[in-house]
């Protein structure tokens, strides 16, 4: 009998792209999401990808009564959990918001799982986790920073809950996966980046500036010590990440964890500049943007990219698909909102 993974906040942009990949190898894939991050057309792009339905089940996973009902009416092997808010700049005007919700939806899963006889956990983290390094790339075992948000706060705790949850011996095992920028689509152009309103992120600000949906494009900071004085990062294909998620939920649900809780970074380990990740979006697509320079945006950090040689070794997953393919499906999903030939 195929293995059953509940994706909470799983009709969001990550959580589509993993709900596909989960599917297409093999498990069976509950949907739970109250839609309040996303609309209904990554969740029915998931579906035209696998021509198939999926169950959604329309809830908040702060209301304990449904997390009861949901862990009552399936048999969940294991789950992996997206259900947060996550604009950074949004946490910061409302951090109450953000600990309620984020903190509050994490406790009342694991608190279910356990009454239920627990359950294999994979949580949804972030580089954000480790600040400002103080070496690059960074590994698991590089220290955790103070967050420079209360999102990145809520990341953090987050995993020293699932870790304290896990040494308590009731069931609960737990992986977390600390990404680094994930960007691009599905290369059906069916699933993508949908921002609600001003993207937080760059590449879906890119995007709606090629459509002309925005003016443009503002690069925060071109005097970083960087070769070009733009920020550094680690962009991931979302494709390549949904799979490193199949990877990690088959080694819980196969027994091939090394310790009941584990951490990965989930990188390509190759940094590319903000400027450079714009002048290959413009010839990949044979498109010209409108940029500008403005100052530096507060929190963010000059530098940071993963090692990623821990996933590669132990979950048998490496980031395959190059930037241009990955800026090729960025624009074909634009595109395709926009209705534009």
């Amino acid at each position: 009998m195929a293995k059953t993974v509940l994706v909470s906040g799983g009709a969001g942009f990550i959580g589509s792209h993993v709900a596909v990949e989960l599917v297409q190898a093999g498990y069976e894939v509950v949907v739970a999401d109250n839609f309040s991050n996303c609309d209904r057309t990554c969740f029915e792009g998931v579906q035209q990808i696998l021509g198939r339905k999926l169950p959604l089940v329309e809830m908040d996973f702060c209301d304990a009564a449904a997390v009861e009902r949901l862990f009552s009416d399936y048999r969940i092997d294991a789950v992996i959990h997206f259900a947060a808010y996550k604009a950074v700049g949004e946490s910061v005007d409302e951090p109450l918001t953000y600990y309620r919700n984020n903190l509050g939806s994490f406790l009342t899963l694991l608190e279910t799982a356990t009454r239920h006889g627990g359950c294999n956990v994979l949580f949804s983290s972030s580089a954000t986790v480790y600040g400002t390094p103080d070496k690059l790339p960074v590994t698991e075992d590089s220290p955790r920073q103070e967050a420079t948000s209360p999102y990145g706060n809520t990341k953090r705790i987050c995993e020293d809950i699932l870790r304290d949850c896990v040494r308590t011996g009731k069931g609960i095992k737990g992986i977390a996966l600390r990404y680094f920028n994930p960007i691009g689509a599905h290369p059906s152009a069916l699933i993508g980046e949908l921002p609600r309103g001003v993207p937080n992120n760059l590449v879906p600000f890119i995007t709606q500036t090629a459509a002309g949906r925005r003016e443009v494009l503002n690069i925060f900071g071109n005097d970083y010590p960087t070769p070009d004085g733009t920020c550094l990062r680690d962009f991931i294909d979302i494709v390549d990440l949904a799979k490193a998620h199949v990877c990690a939920v088959a080694r819980m649900l196969d027994g091939k964890m090394a310790d009941p809780y584990e951490v990965f970074n989930i990188g390509t380990g190759r940094p590319l500049s903000v400027m450079e990740l714009v002048t290959a979006f413009e010839k990949v697509n044979h498109l010209k943007l409108n940029y500008r320079f403005v100052p530096r945006r507060p929190g963010d950090v000059v530098a940071i990219w993963a090692d990623p040689s821990k996933a590669n070794r132990e979950l048998g997953w490496r980031a395959e698909r190059d930037i241009e393919d990955t800026l090729k499906a960025a624009w074909a999903w634009e595109k395709r909102l926009n209705g534009i030939g």
